[in-house]
């Protein structure tokens, strides 16, 4: 069920019998040569629905861009700072507590997302708590990275070994290619497996020591069948994970 395509009635309906709601957020940010612009909106969205049709839960709007400053030397990044992420999920929060949802799952695609959704979680307490709406101390906010799902880790690993490296990884690109196969990118990469190991800061100083954009990866051995397996794994582990975030006091 998606909330843009639901009339309020229907969400009314909806809230009688569950507060949960799960939010696909990730980012518009280069993926190396061959990984799209969209690669971690995409399949946290994806996943997201996927969840959401196998539990019957709303899936919300996807958040298309997120945090990733550091990736804004490459022409096509876009980013969000990370201010402005933490009042983003505030102003999405707050009025859907309002009407009576409490459980918030958001499934994220890109990991610089992470620190800055776990700021803006503590901020959208405080936020609920000043509303003072009668349910304040029932909203739950959580993060489900479905990249490090164990069973999408496992089978990235058996895929791809130590080639499967930390950003335009095949995993994420073989996901994109099972969902869009009409955009399956080639181009040569060099070297084959990206450099890896250096920390990040800038965005001039990322694409200093990541030239083409990849860290430690080599997309080019990811396929479409590959990519259904890790979709699939995803979906399974966080169905599991959302109805025991329903469900935990």
């Amino acid at each position: 069920m998606l909330l843009h395509l639901c009339t309020w009635p229907e969400v009314e309906v909806y809230l009688t019998h569950s507060q949960g709601l799960i939010l696909p957020i990730g980012s518009t940010e280069q993926h190396g040569p061959t990984g799209l612009i969209g690669t971690d909106a995409m399949c946290a969205e994806a996943v997201a629905r996927g969840v959401g049709e196998a539990v019957e839960a709303l899936v919300a709007p996807t958040i298309n861009v997120g945090m990733a400053l550091h990736h804004t030397a490459f022409p096509g990044s876009m980013s969000l700072q990370p201010s402005t992420l933490i009042a983003l999920v505030q102003d999405y929060v707050l009025p859907l507590a309002r009407h009576g949802f409490t459980r918030f799952f958001f499934i994220n695609g890109h990991g610089g997302n992470i620190a800055t959704l776990k700021a803006a979680f503590a901020a959208t307490y405080a936020a609920v708590a000043q509303a003072q709406l009668p349910q304040a101390d029932q909203v739950r906010c959580t993060v489900a990275n479905w990249y490090l799902c164990r069973s999408v880790y496992t089978l990235a690993k058996e895929f791809y070994g130590e080639q499967e490296g930390s950003h335009a990884t095949p995993s994420e690109v073989a996901v994109t290619q099972y969902l869009y196969p009409d955009h399956i990118k080639r181009a040569p990469l060099s070297p084959t497996v990206a450099p890896a190991g250096y920390p990040i800061y800038g965005p001039a100083d990322f694409r200093q020591h990541y030239p083409d954009g990849r860290m430690g990866s080599n997309p080019a051995l990811a396929t479409p069948d590959h990519g259904r397996q890790l979709y699939e794994a995803a979906v399974k582990d966080l169905t599991n994970d959302y109805l025991q975030f329903l469900s935990a006091p």
